[in-house]
């Protein structure tokens, strides 16, 4: 790894994500220095069968049981690690077989994420992604980057997000003006660009977590495909008056959540297309509230992560904001890859030795490299 820290030649890097939708892994290639992003490669996309989301569902399930106390429930954990090994390696043969350039010479790996606690008052924080490094060192056959998170926490940050420094990377393209990029995953995250180029960045709310869980939980899939659920209901206004009267909304960034910090449990006893188009609304005037804190509204905001696909949901956001709201793919980025190229670009930062997260994006008191590096 010497040749990538101590030259700064742009080099192919891959990134894999694995969000907390339990869906799947996302594959991507980037030419990246790890300041700029020079071109795009490949992408892949391993979709995780029926019995490995119930593995990396009961991993989930047994670390908020556990919640760093007592003994760590290892074995549902090393099930989970397994599954993250296979799918990933899985996703990297499909990779390869789309891909005729360089060989990548480097990959990023975020992990699962199973069980995040953002500090509060005098309390730190913790963080925990699931991975099997050596493992999936082997099974890459490049050197993995990894663990990205931890260092974060652990100097007093929120560990959260840490897709700012690619946002910026990919905002550079599109011109200098005050902009936001919102990922809308299981949770909802921003990144705002000033004018004058200050990051901030902060997770926003829930996003398609709780709409996820509400769907599933009624037998009717994995989430609202097209948002016909939410179409068809009526969000009930009392009830996002009190949801979003929560001091979380209140609370200035850096800040960052749990994907179980808000469930579907907030719409209980609601007919399964009120309690949709309840959860949908509430994550559109969280973004809208998150929004509102900062020092400069954006002229427009690019939305990413698997919730553009919701119709209801872009809808909602379209009217909670008072800015344009555009997919992605409408300024020409990889919806679908951005956050795995966000890892990949992550991991060269890593090599090199580059701030991975700031005070204005998770609160760390200095810029701050992260990332574990097996070469």
């Amino acid at each position: 790894m010497n040749s990538i820290s101590e030259n700064s030649e742009p080099f192919w890097v891959a990134g894999f994500m694995s969000g907390t939708s339990l869906d799947a892994v996302d594959a991507a290639l980037i030419l990246t220095d790890g300041a700029r992003v020079l071109e795009f490669g490949a992408t892949a996309e391993r979709k995780y069968t029926a019995g490995e989301r119930v593995v990396l569902q009961r991993a989930t399930d047994a670390a908020r049981a556990w919640n760093w106390t007592g003994p760590a429930p290892e074995t549902e954990f090393d099930a989970a690690r397994r599954v993250i090994t296979q799918t990933h390696a899985a996703a990297w043969v499909q990779l390869q077989d789309d891909w005729s350039g360089p060989m990548p010479r480097l990959a990023g790996v975020h992990g699962q994420t199973v069980l995040h606690r953002a500090p509060k008052d005098a309390a730190p924080g913790a963080t925990l992604q699931l991975i099997d490094a050596p493992g999936m060192r082997a099974a890459l056959g490049v050197p993995v980057a990894c663990d990205f998170r931890t260092g974060d926490v652990a100097a007093g940050g929120q560990g959260a997000p840490l897709a700012p420094a690619y946002h910026a990377a990919l905002l550079d393209r599109l011109g200098d003006e005050a902009a936001c990029v919102l990922n809308l995953g299981g949770v909802a995250n921003i990144t705002a660009r000033m004018r004058d180029g200050t990051l901030i960045a902060f997770d926003t709310g829930p996003a398609n977590g709780p709409i996820d869980e509400w769907v599933e939980g009624h037998g009717l899939g994995t989430h609202d495909a097209g948002g016909r659920l939410a179409s068809a209901g009526r969000a009930h206004e009392g009830l996002l008056a009190q949801l979003l009267d929560h001091d979380w909304f209140d609370q200035a960034p850096p800040k960052s959540l749990d994907r179980y910090d808000f469930n579907a449990s907030m719409v209980r006893g609601l007919s399964v297309e009120d309690g949709a188009a309840t959860l949908t609304a509430f994550s559109a005037r969280a973004v809208a509230r998150g929004v509102a804190h900062l020092p400069e509204y954006p002229a427009r905001m690019i939305v990413c992560g698997g919730g553009r696909h919701n119709p209801a949901l872009m809808r909602a956001l379209s009217e909670s904001v008072a800015c344009e709201v555009r997919s992605a793919e409408a300024v020409g980025w990889r919806g679908d890859s951005i956050e795995a190229e966000a890892f990949a670009f992550l991991a060269a930062r890593t090599a090199r030795g580059l701030p991975i997260s700031w005070p204005s994006t998770t609160g760390v008191p200095a810029p701050m490299g992260g990332g574990t590096l097996l070469a």
